[in-house]
């Protein structure tokens, strides 16, 4: 059973994820797109910097959060000084955290589905008449469902576990960013609480497993549909 501190970081990790995943869809799904349907200037460049939170110490994408959207950062004291705004030391900011993280999985994702969407489809649908934005709403998007769900999934289950971006960028405060990792290094660090840091444990692991098996079984689902239409 979780007592209201551990259950206090379950949902507040739940909370970070689930808005972090809500607002980098739309724009995951433009990246994957120009990078899978596109050729331009700078396309490798693109490319590199989406995925560079793949490669980079998590710590280091937190400093780098921390000098540009923090509160007297570049970005950060802009958005404060003129609407009041600030990352710094919220779950807001701990989502934002979490979404760089996660959001190269979610384009990777993405992107292969894109790939592999067969395009006579869509230059079929050209030729008798439909606009492009149509062809992407009706063939495109559609056929593209699998790899969407997988992405979302995947880049949601990676952001729960989440840490050295969260800590580093808005530290680690009860009910304000503590998420499920930060509540286990809290736990660790503090004498005789090896319990507490064990039940957080299972909780992380039980909720990775949970993601990893809907991705899979929405994915085959999404497919058989797919196949029927």
């Amino acid at each position: 059973m979780l007592t209201d501190y551990e259950l206090q970081a379950l949902l507040l990790s739940l909370k970070i994820s689930s808005v972090a995943v809500l607002f980098s869809l739309p724009l995951g799904i433009a990246c994957a797109w120009l990078l899978a349907r596109r050729n331009f200037w700078g396309k490798s460049l693109l490319d590199g910097f989406i995925h560079l939170p793949l490669v980079l110490p998590p710590v280091v994408i937190g400093y780098l959060l921390l000098i540009s959207m923090g509160r007297q950062g570049a970005i950060g004291k802009w958005l404060y000084e003129w609407f009041g705004f600030s990352f710094s030391f919220s779950w807001r900011g701990a989502a934002l955290a979490v979404a760089v993280v996660s959001f190269p999985l979610m384009v990777r994702s993405i992107r292969l589905a894109l790939e592999g969407v067969d395009k006579k489809l869509e230059q079929a649908a050209r030729t008798l008449g439909a606009s492009p934005l149509r062809v992407f709403a009706t063939i495109t998007l559609p056929l593209t469902i699998p790899g969407i769900l997988t992405g979302t999934i995947l880049a949601f289950a990676r952001a729960l576990g989440e840490f050295g971006a969260t800590i580093t960028f808005v530290s680690n405060i009860p009910g304000q960013t503590q998420t499920i990792p930060l509540a286990m290094y809290s736990f660790i660090e503090t004498p005789g609480a090896e319990s507490e840091a064990a039940r957080l444990c299972v909780v992380a692991i039980v909720i990775a497993l949970s993601s990893l098996f809907a991705s899979e079984w929405l994915t085959r689902l999404a497919r058989k549909r797919l196949e029927v239409m």
